[in-house]
């Protein structure tokens, strides 16, 4: 099963592969196990609400727990496909090299976990995100706040682009999707560059 896993992900480029890697890495395996599984999720909650003030018994922070559960279970679902509980790299990329050769909508789970991020990015809820609210949330994940910067400038046009919720889905599915390495999207995720 593995081996038809590896033979299917031979077809993303090497650099969308890094791109996929890199938030599986970065933004889902929390406790860097090398999988995603359900304790990554309640790592992600704790951290998610000690930074944006949520407590037990916030309505907040019960809504970020609710989403991101139902992204975990929808996520299982869709790309744990030998079914032990966790999510490996090949099932991460062969899940996200099925979504860009889907000319449909994104799955439930994936449209959540975008308008989650959204939400968390537009920490003033007004519906754009702007420069200093990427890059508070990003640097949070260990990119630079340089780095922040320069990949807002990127997927802003050097800030003539209202990054709304719109325009934000636009560039979501160009990071899941594209194989250009100058596509916008590329950047929705602080990184500017994939070694």
């Amino acid at each position: 099963m593995e081996w038809a896993g590896l033979k299917k992900t031979m077809s993303i480029s090497a650099f969308r592969r890094k791109k996929l890697l890199y938030v599986f890495n970065v933004f889902f395996d929390v406790n860097q196990s090398g999988t995603i599984e359900r304790k990554d999720f309640d790592l992600a909650i704790e951290r998610i609400c000690r930074m944006r003030g949520f407590h037990p018994g916030d309505p907040k922070f019960q809504q970020t727990q609710d989403i991101l559960i139902n992204v975990w279970d929808g996520l299982r679902a869709r790309a744990d496909s030998n079914k032990d509980g966790q999510v490996s790299h090949e099932e991460w990329c062969m899940m996200w090299d099925e979504y860009a050769r889907n000319s449909g909508p994104a799955l439930e789970w994936q449209q959540r976990y975008m308008n989650f991020m959204f939400d968390l990015e537009d920490t003033s809820g007004d519906g754009c995100i702007d420069e200093e609210e990427f890059t508070t949330v990003c640097s949070s994940y260990g990119v630079s706040p340089a780095e922040c910067s320069e990949a807002f400038n990127r997927f802003s046009q050097n800030k003539t682009v209202t990054v709304d919720r719109a325009k934000f889905a636009e560039l979501w599915k160009q990071y899941f999707a594209s194989e250009d390495p100058n596509a916008a999207g590329n950047f929705i995720f602080g990184k500017v560059h994939f070694e």
